[in-house]
């Protein structure tokens, strides 16, 4: 979810992403509510990314990710982790990143209305003149 919101926000530099906590990171829309289930099953996601990462001391960060040679446990665990992060905004999987990015940017919009409606100024009436 966050590396589609990632890919429609940032910026790039050549063909590297500009992260930016302003605009990226501090406005993605993390739904407000997760149940404790949920959040027992993206820790446990988690710490099982972190517990397959363990299993090759010797790789560096770019060996592990590498598209072509990532380990297909340490990929396994993070689909696993994608899909508990996609429950935690609804049931029903996402067919694709696009559905995710329009859900995400709804959810952004519902979520930022108040603050813009509280932005707003009033308009004042002008006293009729005689």
């Amino acid at each position: 979810m966050h590396m589609a919101w990632v890919r429609q926000l940032c910026g790039r530099l050549k063909s590297d992403f500009r992260y930016s906590k302003d605009i990226v990171y501090n406005n993605y829309p993390w739904p407000a509510a997760v149940t404790d289930k949920q959040r027992a099953a993206l820790e446990a996601a988690a710490q099982a990314v972190l517990d397959a990462r363990a299993k090759y001391p010797t790789a560096t960060l770019a060996d592990l990710y590498d598209p072509l040679t990532m380990p297909t446990p340490l990929l396994k665990t993070h689909q696993q982790l994608d899909r508990a992060v996609d429950r935690c905004y609804r049931p029903d999987p996402f067919p694709s990143d696009r559905h995710r990015v329009e859900y995400l940017f709804a959810l952004y919009e519902k979520l930022t209305a108040p603050l813009v409606a509280a932005a707003k100024p009033k308009r004042r009436r002008m006293p009729k003149t005689t």
